[in-house]
């Protein structure tokens, strides 16, 4: 495969991602983080990592609304609720993990 139709691929997969995520607004990031090591935050920090890197100029608010579809601000009011304890106790015993994998 040449580097052309793989980085298509794989934005195209990305892009899958992305979308699946916005249409999946029930599930919650402590949940994500939880079961993946990552989230919707942890994507939004590598596409403004890749902005970065690539010489584009593009906000966290901006990096943050490219991948939930809107403001973070509004998506939390809409979508986000209080984590239970059970949430929290296991993110607290994987932390160390999140924090290698997605930079949190």
């Amino acid at each position: 495969m040449d580097e052309s139709t793989r980085i298509k691929l794989e934005a195209a997969a990305f892009r899958g991602l992305v979308q699946h995520l916005r249409q999946r607004n029930d599930v919650q990031n402590i949940d994500i983080m939880n079961l993946a090591g990552f989230c919707r935050n942890c994507l939004s920090k590598w596409y403004q990592a890749a902005a970065d890197e690539n010489g584009v100029e593009l906000s966290k608010e901006q990096a943050l609304e490219a991948i939930y579809g809107m403001p973070y601000g509004e998506w939390k009011a809409l979508y986000q609720r209080e984590a239970t304890p059970e949430q929290l106790a296991a993110f607290e015993q994987t932390k160390p993990l999140h924090a290698k994998i997605s930079g949190h």
